[in-house]
């Protein structure tokens, strides 16, 4: 038996799973492989999944606020910062006014979780 421990993913709390699975898809060009309102799964293009469960109490974080946290974000890769917020803009996105960087944006999802459309590993490839 092997006590060695692998990442399996992230499952984001929300009001209806198999909606914001449908957001993260559209985003990611990914699909939703696990359909439901309760517990939905989506597979990014690159294998990698994101899960949903719905919580009923369910109250996104405020960023940026410093009495509150942020909890978690995700954080995607992207060549194109102007073509990728136009993207994510027109599937239901909103962009945050405090941006922390010129290679870094930051976005609500629908239901409010932060995450961040990055070029910095373009950044850490060229320098």
């Amino acid at each position: 038996m092997s006590d060695s421990i692998k990442f399996g993913g992230v499952t984001l709390d929300c009001p209806n799973a198999g909606e914001l699975a449908t957001f993260y898809a559209a985003i990611t060009g990914g699909q939703v492989t696990i359909p439901g309102d309760e517990w939905a799964m989506m597979t990014c293009p690159d294998g990698r999944d994101i899960c949903f469960q719905a919580a009923p109490a369910y109250e996104p974080p405020s960023w940026p606020d410093p009495a509150s946290s942020m909890q978690m974000h995700l954080d995607f890769d992207v060549d194109d910062l102007d073509a990728t917020e136009a993207l994510v803009l027109a599937a239901g996105a909103t962009r945050y006014e405090l941006q922390p960087n010129d290679h870094c944006r930051v976005y609500a999802d629908p239901v409010g979780h932060p995450f961040c459309l990055s070029t910095a590993q373009a950044l850490q490839e060229q320098g």
